[in-house]
């Protein structure tokens, strides 16, 4: 599982969308970028469809579940 409390992009409010993690500043879920490029969208048109999100944010979510990725393979 990944550990969302060590990715800046990301913030977690229990009083908000069910304290699910969200892009930081926005009421967007993460997972909502994953279930969009699962269903085969692209960062683009995520980005176009949710502008409160800054790319930035989505390239540090990615590179945060690859690192988790990573570190499950080397246990």
């Amino acid at each position: 599982m990944t550990n969302w409390a060590t990715c800046p992009a990301v913030a977690r409010n229990p009083r908000k969308i069910s304290g699910d993690w969200a892009f930081t500043g926005t009421r967007v879920p993460v997972y909502a970028l994953f279930e969009n490029l699962e269903s085969g969208a692209t960062v683009k048109e995520f980005l176009e469809w949710y502008p409160e999100v800054r790319g930035w944010q989505v390239t540090a979510v990615l590179k945060h579940k690859i690192e988790g990725l990573k570190a499950r393979v080397d246990e």
